[in-house]
């Protein structure tokens, strides 16, 4: 599938040079994989991820300052998972999956290639890209 639309790839660059990801950081890049192509997960990236820290903010799906779809939630739980084995009782297949719409469902199941390694449009964007760390 590789990526929604032109807006997509470029919000994905800015995360990863933003962050100072290697291109074959399939765990760092599968999360900013779903952030940057979701308007919500992207205006609120700051609550899921640290870019100080580069670590993920757990504490965001407890956070009241914050508010995010279920669709959204859905979203950061498994980007999670992709990139640290996050688990809760709503990282069930059918809990991250069912409540998504088609372009989220898009996100999901891309973000999972993309962590299996088998994401090769992604990769070969990450590939030509001149990524400066």
């Amino acid at each position: 599938m590789g990526f929604l639309n032109a807006e997509h790839e470029n919000k994905l660059m800015e995360l990863i040079q933003r962050d100072g990801t290697h291109p074959k950081d399939k765990e760092r890049i599968s999360l900013f994989y779903n952030l940057s192509g979701n308007a919500d997960l992207y205006a609120k990236s700051d609550f899921i991820y640290d870019f100080k820290n580069h670590q993920i903010e757990l504490d965001c799906l407890l956070d009241s300052r914050v508010d995010f779809y279920s669709s959204s939630r859905a979203l950061i739980r498994l980007a999670y998972n992709l990139y640290n084995g996050y688990q809760d009782d709503m990282t069930t297949p059918i809990d991250l999956l069912s409540g998504l719409d088609a372009d989220n469902y898009l996100l999901a199941l891309e973000s999972i290639d993309i962590r299996l390694g088998y994401s090769k449009q992604v990769q070969a964007s990450l590939d030509d890209e001149e990524l400066e760390l």
